[in-house]
């Protein structure tokens, strides 16, 4: 089934929403205490807690990727956490509009939000600089990826050539990911994603009125965060999580099958390797994930962030959570 293009181009999440004021955002790497910072602000300022880390919005994986408690969950709102089935694929265009809703159904209330995660692109999206990318139909994806499964990504991207040239020749002839992407915005829209890609769409916060927190990492602080974390959640059930999610059969190209530490423990459940040398590889995959996380927060967020260290977001949390109690 394929989409009118008329009909995306005159429906949108965002048409008509002001943008909300007195947002509070807080970035970082994994492991950086982003999560007990926004507590204690939401706690001191009666405010509600969105999420913007694209993991934490599967289910079934709230130890393995670090979502609040359930008893955090119940000291303050929390929004758009373990919300999707790990069987999706969830977008940051299906995120941006479920965030358009939520401002949308609080506007002239008062209420007041602290959007906190480390997937970069959603803070891009929230603050308005990101594409307004139409919504695919989900039979339009699937088949797509069934084709990407069945036929490579190498002639996939021989039929993109002959369909969109121009995508074709930005994206590489093994980024399967990308060329199916490309491959179903054109079926379903009409159009070649780079028309959707060049639309810049409105920010949903007001940028004069919002605070913008970035914690900054000291390296050998965050590698023993880090460190101890996972063997945290190992300890509160990160292994039961993975042995649930192995056994609905999944696709394993599917994003919370690849989400850090599933493939690693996965591998320990089916005896393919030690738990020790699982924990390791895990541990060392997130190293590299929190380095890549703040390397892009250091190259595209703009000077209205506020870097901040660890050390100075737990002393933040604290003071915050002082002041409430």
């Amino acid at each position: 089934m394929s989409v009118a293009t008329s009909d995306i181009e005159t429906i949108s999440p965002r048409d008509g929403i002001a943008p909300l004021k007195g947002a509070t955002l807080i970035a970082g790497p994994t492991a950086s205490g982003k999560s007990s910072l926004a507590l204690a602000i939401a706690r001191d300022t009666g405010a509600e807690i969105v999420n913007a880390d694209s993991m934490q919005v599967y289910g079934v994986l709230r130890v393995l990727t670090a979502r609040p408690s359930a008893a955090e969950e119940a000291e303050r709102p929390h929004h758009l956490y373990g919300h999707v089935p790990p069987s999706a694929a969830h977008s940051t265009g299906q995120w941006l509009r479920e965030v358009a809703e939520l401002i949308a159904g609080a506007a002239g209330s008062g209420r007041r939000f602290v959007f906190v995660g480390g997937t970069g692109l959603y803070f891009r999206a929230l603050t308005g600089g990101l594409s307004d990318m139409p919504p695919v139909p989900a039979e339009v994806r699937d088949a797509w990826r069934v084709r990407l499964a069945a036929e490579g990504a190498a002639a996939l991207h021989a039929l993109l050539t002959t369909r969109d040239a121009a995508a074709a020749a930005r994206i590489g002839p093994a980024d399967g990911q990308r060329i199916v992407r490309a491959l179903e915005v054109l079926e379903a829209t009409g159009r070649p994603i780079g028309h959707w890609q060049a639309r810049r769409g409105p920010s949903l916060i007001d940028p004069a009125t919002a605070r913008c927190l970035v914690i900054a990492p000291d390296r050998a602080l965050l590698r023993q965060r880090i460190d101890d974390r996972f063997d945290a959640m190992v300890a509160a059930g990160a292994l039961e999580e993975v042995r649930a999610l192995l056994a609905l059969d999944l696709d394993p190209a599917l994003p919370a099958m690849k989400a850090i530490g599933v493939p690693e423990l996965a591998g320990h459940l089916q005896g393919t390797s030690t738990l020790e040398a699982a924990l390791e590889r895990a541990k060392a995959a997130t190293r590299q994930y929190a380095k890549r996380q703040d390397t892009w927060f250091r190259h595209q967020l703009g000077t209205e962030w506020q870097r901040i260290g660890p050390m100075e977001g737990d002393l933040l949390a604290t003071r915050a959570s002082s002041v409430k109690t």
